[in-house]
C-alpha cells in the first residue's frame, strides 16, 4: 500500500546527525600526536574497541581480539582505553561546540550528537529569497546520487542544510582536531542511516525520494536505530526479519503482538518515519561505569571490581556538583546464549546520611557505599552456590542540586515533598540508554527490577530498606511539608520543635 513520502510528512524538518571519526583513536592521536599516521588501536581487556583507518587499511578491524590483530598487524600500536576520562571531556567538548551553532543538540553516545537546524535552514532561505540569488550548491555526496531540483523548497532546504552541516563538521576539526561524517535528512531516524555512507570524514544528504531504497537496503531490522536486539528476536518469531517483512506484516496482528503503541511505531520506522524531536541532552541524569572480565566467581573478586569502579565515579559526580540520591548495581551472569543482554540490577535509596559527604568527603564514601553495593549483590546472586560474573556496573542516578539555603535556618530543612510518583513509574536514565527496561521505580526500593508494586511497603519490603543500610522512619512521624530524607537527618531537639509546630 502507498504511503506518504517520510521526509514530506515531516513538517520540512532538517536534521543533522554528526558521527566522530574512530573517536577514541582520534582522541588518543591528539594526545599523542606521533601517533598520527602509524596503525593504533585502543585496547581494553583482550579486544581492540577501535582503530585508526591506518590500521583499518591492514586488517585491524573494530571488536577484534588483540591476539588476531598482533597477527593481522604486528606494527600495531595499542593504546590501554580503559580510562574513559579523555573521551568523555572531549565528547562533552563536541556538543558544547555544536551548541555554539544551535540550540538543539542531542548527545547519544560519546561520539554522536544530532543538530536540528530546520530554523537556521529558514533563515538562510529567506535571506536567499530576498536576494533573488538562486545559485547555490550541495556541499557532500547526495545518496543515490539523485538529481536535485531546486524549484522544489524540500530539496532546497536540505541543499541549505548540508552546507550547514560542513560548517559544523568544519568548526569541530578547526577547534578541536577531530573529524567526523554527518548525514542530513528530515528526521533522526534518517540522518543517521544516510550519514555512514561514505566514511571517513565525508557527509550525505538524503532527498525524499530515495528514502524508501535507503530503508530497503537494510539488510536486517536489527539495523533500523529503535529496533533493539529483544524486539527484533521477538518479530523473528513472527517471521519478521527485513524491513519489507514489517512493512507487509498486519497491523492488527503486530499490535496484538506488540501492544498498539509499541507496534504502530514500529511501523513507522520501517518507512523511515521517525517525528521524535531533537532533545538538548543537558547534563548527564546519571553516572555509570563498569568493568567487564572473562571471569568473576568470588565474593572478594566483586568487592575488589566495586572498589575500583567507585573512586573515578565520585571524582566525576565532585566535577559535576550534584548530589545523587539513589545507587545502582548491575551485574552479566555467564550465558553461552544471551552473551550480551543476560543482566541483572538491583537499586536503593543512598542513605540520607552519606548524600551530604558527595563531593567533600569522598574517601570516607567509598567503605559505607562498598557495603550498600554487596547488599545489593547477595539479593542476585547465592554466594553459597558457584556463580560466574562477566560484568559488574554501578550506577549513581536521581541526581539533585544541592540546597540553596543555608543550614543554620529552619526554612532550609522545609522545603516541599515531591508529588508521589504512581505505582509502578519506572526511573528515567540517560546515560546507559541499554538498561532502560531494567530500571525500577522508586517504591520498589531493593526488590526484583521490571515488576511493578504498589506504594504501601510490605515487611519484607521494609526488611529490604533496612538490609540495605536506609533508615526506617514511620511515615506518620514527619510533617508533610519536609522532606522525610533530611528530616531523619535533623538532631532530635529540631525534630520535636517541629513537630510540636512552634516553629
Amino acid at each position: 500500500h502507498s504511503r506518504p513520502t517520510a521526509a514530506r510528512s515531516a513538517g520540512c524538518r532538517v536534521i543533522v546527525h554528526v558521527d566522530l571519526d574512530c573517536f577514541y583513536a582520534q582522541v588518543e592521536m591528539i594526545r599523542n600526536p606521533e601517533l598520527r599516521d602509524k596503525p593504533l588501536g585502543v585496547q581494553q581487556k583482550f579486544i581492540v574497541v577501535t582503530c585508526n583507518y591506518e590500521a583499518r587499511k591492514l586488517g585491524v578491524k573494530k571488536l577484534m581480539p588483540i591476539k588476531e590483530a598482533k597477527e593481522k598487524c604486528p606494527q600495531l600500536i595499542l593504546v590501554n582505553g580503559e580510562d574513559l576520562t579523555p573521551y568523555r571531556e572531549m565528547s562533552y567538548k563536541v556538543t558544547e561546540l555544536l551548541g555554539e551553532f544551535c540550540p538543539l543538540v542531542e548527545r547519544l553516545g560519546f561520539d554522536e550528537n544530532f543538530v536540528d537546524i530546520t530554523e537556521i535552514v529558514e533563515k538562510r532561505l529567506n535571506q536567499l529569497q530576498q536576494s533573488g540569488c538562486s545559485r547555490v550548491s550541495v556541499s557532500g555526496h547526495v545518496y543515490n546520487n539523485q538529481a536535485i531540483d531546486l524549484r522544489d523548497t524540500t530539496h532546497l532546504r536540505l541543499v541549505i542544510g548540508s552546507q550547514i552541516a560542513e560548517e559544523l563538521r568544519e568548526a569541530v576539526y578547526a577547534r578541536l582536531g577531530l573529524t567526523g561524517c554527518a548525514g542530513v535528512a528530515s528526521n533522526k531516524l534518517l540522518s543517521k542511516l544516510v550519514s555512514g555512507t561514505f566514511k571517513p570524514n565525508q557527509q550525505t544528504v538524503l532527498l525524499p525520494e530515495s528514502c524508501p531504497d535507503l530503508i530497503r537496503g537494510l539488510d536486517h531490522i536489527q539495523k533500523v536505530p529503535g529496533i533493539g536486539y529483544k524486539t527484533s528476536k521477538r518479530l523473528e518469531t513472527l517471521g519478521v526479519r527485513t524491513v519489507c517483512d514489517l512493512q507487509a506484516f498486519p497491523s492488527a496482528v503486530l499490535e496484538k503482538e506488540l501492544g498498539v503503541s509499541v507496534a504502530q511505531r514500529l511501523q513507522k520506522l520501517s518507512y523511515g518515519e521517525d517525528e521524535s524531536p531533537v532533545t538538548p541532552s543537558g547534563p548527564p541524569q546519571s553516572f555509570s561505569d563498569e568493568d567487564s572480565f572473562k571471569k568473576c566467581s568470588s565474593e572478594v573478586e566483586v568487592k575488589e571490581k566495586i572498589e575500583e569502579l567507585l573512586p573515578s565515579l565520585l571524582d566525576r559526580i565532585h566535577k559535576d556538583g550534584r548530589q545523587p540520591h539513589t545507587v545502582r548495581l548491575t551485574i552479566r551472569q555467564f550465558s553461552s546464549t544471551e552473551k550480551w543482554i543476560n543482566r541483572e540490577s538491583r537499586q536503593c535509596p543512598i542513605p540520607p546520611r552519606l548524600i551530604p559527604k558527595f563531593g567533600k568527603e569522598s574517601s570516607n564514601l567509598i567503605s559505607p557505599l562498598v557495603d550498600i553495593l554487596m547488599k545489593l549483590f547477595r539479593k542476585m546472586i547465592d554466594v553459597a552456590q558457584p556463580f560466574h560474573l562477566t560484568l559488574v556496573s554501578v550506577c549513581f542516578s536521581n541526581l539533585k542540586d544541592l540546597p540553596s539555603s543555608k543550614k543554620g535556618s529552619i526554612g532550609f530543612y522545609l522545603k516541599p515533598m515531591s508529588s508521589p510518583s504512581r505505582p509502578g513509574k519506572r526511573v528515567q536514565e540517560v546515560e546507559d540508554v541499554s538498561q532502560a527496561e531494567e530500571s525500577v521505580s522508586w517504591n520498589q526500593n531493593c526488590n526484583r527490577t521490571g515488576t511493578t508494586k504498589t506504594r504501601k511497603l510490605s515487611e519484607e519490603q521494609k526488611i529490604n530498606i533496612k538490609q540495605a543500610g536506609v533508615p526506617d522512619l514511620p511515615l506518620h512521624s514527619s510533617p508533610g511539608a519536609i522532606d522525610q530524607e533530611v528530616f531523619r537527618e535533623l538532631p532530635e531537639d529540631i525534630q520535636k520543635e517541629i513537630l510540636s509546630g512552634k516553629t
